[in-house]
C-alpha cells in the first residue's frame, strides 16, 4: 500500500500535463528565426514562440506563457591543491572535480532540466526532473534531485560559498533520491514535503536491489524578516528512511551506510563512516537559522541521526554542527532568494569572505560502532568576477580521530577554484 501511495503522488503531475495538452494539429508555417534568435511556429493557429537564450531563472520566467524557452545549462571547475599532512595519501594536484552540461525547459507553467556530469572517467545522470507550478507559490517537482533538509540543501555543491561543504552535512543529508517534492513559498512560510525512494533507485533496478528503500522528509522555515539585507530566519527539517540496499545479501535493506570525505576534491580520502548493520530505518533532523544584517550573516546547523536496529540491538546515534560567519568585504548587501529560503548569490565584483567550523561525531559507544569524528575549520575568499565566474581560495585545518581501525589525521589544506557556471 506505501508503493502504491507513492507512485500515484509521483504520476499524478504527469496525469496533469496529459489532460491539458491540445489536440494535435497539422503544422502550418515553417518555423522563421527573428533578429534575436526567436523562433516562431504556428500550432492549431496560436503563435508560440520557441526561444533559445541564456539567462536567469527569474528572465525566463518573465517569458510570456505562449513562449518555449530552452535554457543550456553547464559548470566547469577547476581545482588545485596543496597539503601539509601527517597522512600519505593525500597528494598535492590539480583536477577537473566536476564537468555538467544540460538543458532547462519551460513552457507556461511547467519546467524542466536534465543535467549530465563527467569527472574522473564518469559520466552520470545529476538532475532529471520536471515540475508544475500551480500558483506563483505552490509547485511539485518530481525526478531525480536534491531534496531540501535544511539550509545546505538549497545550495547546489559547486555554489557552496565555503568551497567545499561542511562535513556535517554530506554525512548526515542525502544525494539526490527519485521522487516527489512539494514546494511552499509565501510571505513568512516556506516549506517542503518529499516522498523519495532510495538513492541506488537511479543505479539499479527494481529486481536487482530485491526491494527499494523509500521514506519522506521536510523542511519548514519561518522568516518573520525576509528583505535583501535584513534576515532573520529559523527553520527544522524532519526525515524518515528505511535501511538501504548493500550488494551483499546479507545486509541488503538491513543496514545503514554513512560517510563522508575529507573537504577537497583533487583528492579523495574518506573522513568519517559507518556501516550500521541489522538496521531498519533511520530518523534525522536539523534545525537551521540564518541571519543577516547588510553585508555580514551567520548561519549554523545542527544534525542528529538514529538508527534502529533489529534483535534489540542498541540504535546508532550520531551528530554533527557548524557555525559560519559570512562578509561582503567588497560588494552590496546581501540578497534573499525565496526559491531556496536562504541567501542569493552575491552581485558580480563583490568579493566574499567566509569563515567555517564545522564538528562531527560518527562514534557511538553504546552501538559498537567507532565511526570517527572530525573538527574542521576554514576560511574561504570568493571573487564573483562576473555573472558566470567565480574564483574561490580556502585555506583549512581537518583533524580525524576516533576512528576505529584507522590513525589520526591532522591536514592542512590550501587549495583554489575557479568555475564556470550557467
Amino acid at each position: 500500500m506505501k508503493k502504491l501511495y507513492l507512485t500515484v503522488c509521483m504520476l499524478a503531475p504527469l496525469a496533469a500535463m496529459a489532460s491539458e495538452a491540445p489536440a494535435a494539429a497539422p503544422a502550418t508555417e515553417p518555423a522563421e528565426t527573428s533578429a534575436d534568435g526567436t523562433s516562431e511556429i504556428m500550432i492549431a493557429e496560436t503563435p508560440t514562440k520557441v526561444k533559445l537564450m541564456i539567462a536567469s531563472d527569474a528572465a525566463a520566467a518573465a517569458e510570456p506563457d505562449n513562449v518555449v524557452v530552452i535554457q543550456p545549462t553547464g559548470r566547469i571547475l577547476l581545482d588545485g591543491a596543496i597539503y601539509a599532512t601527517n597522512d600519505d595519501e593525500f597528494k598535492a594536484g590539480v583536477a577537473i572535480p566536476d564537468f555538467r552540461a544540460g538543458v532547462k525547459f519551460r513552457y507556461g507553467k511547467w519546467k524542466a532540466k536534465v543535467d549530465v556530469g563527467y569527472a574522473y572517467g564518469k559520466v552520470g545522470m545529476k538532475d532529471v526532473f520536471m515540475e508544475y507550478d500551480f500558483t506563483p507559490n505552490f509547485l511539485i517537482r518530481m525526478g531525480s534531485f536534491i531534496h531540501q533538509f535544511g539550509l545546505q540543501s538549497a545550495t547546489s555543491s559547486s555554489m557552496k560559498v565555503s568551497m567545499e561543504e561542511p562535513t556535517s552535512n554530506e554525512a548526515f543529508n542525502f544525494s539526490r533520491m527519485l521522487g516527489a517534492m512539494a514546494v511552499y513559498d509565501k510571505g513568512d512560510f516556506f516549506g517542503t514535503l518529499s516522498l523519495n525512494v532510495e538513492s541506488g533507485a537511479m543505479n539499479y533496478r527494481a529486481n536487482d536491489m530485491g526491494k527499494q528503500g523509500w521514506g519522506g522528509l521536510t523542511r519548514l522555515v519561518w522568516r518573520p524578516l525576509h528583505d535583501n539585507g535584513s534576515v532573520v530566519q529559523v527553520g527544522f527539517s524532519f526525515a524518515g528512511q528505511s535501511a538501504t540496499y548493500n550488494a551483499d545479501k546479507e545486509l541488503n535493506h538491513r543496514s545503514v551506510t554513512l560517510g563522508a570525505n575529507f573537504p577537497t576534491r583533487v583528492n579523495r580520502v574518506s573522513a568519517v563512516g559507518a556501516l550500521v548493520t541489522d538496521a531498519s530505518n533511520t530518523i534525522r533532523f536539523t534545525p537551521e537559522l540564518l541571519l543577516n544584517y547588510g553585508r555580514v550573516a551567520l548561519e549554523t546547523q545542527y544534525y542528529f541521526l538514529q538508527a534502529n536496529r533489529h534483535n534489540d540491538l542498541p540504535a546508532y546515534k550520531a551528530w554533527g554542527a557548524y557555525g559560519m560567519i559570512r562578509g561582503l568585504a567588497i560588494g552590496d548587501t546581501y540578497k534573499y532568494s525565496h526559491a531556496d529560503a536562504g541567501l542569493a548569490t552575491p552581485s558580480p565584483k563583490s568579493l566574499e569572505l567566509v569563515l567555517l567550523y564545522n564538528y562531527t561525531n560518527m562514534s557511538c559507544k553504546d552501538a559498537g560502532i567507532f565511526g570517527g569524528r572530525m573538527n574542521d575549520i576554514s576560511l574561504t575568499a570568493n571573487w564573483y568576477i562576473n555573472k558566470f565566474m567565480i574564483w574561490r581560495v580556502r585555506a583549512g585545518y581537518s583533524h580525524r580521530f576516533d576512528r576505529a581501525g584507522m590513525p589520526d589525521v591532522n591536514l592542512g589544506a590550501f587549495q583554489t577554484r575557479l568555475q564556470v557556471i550557467f
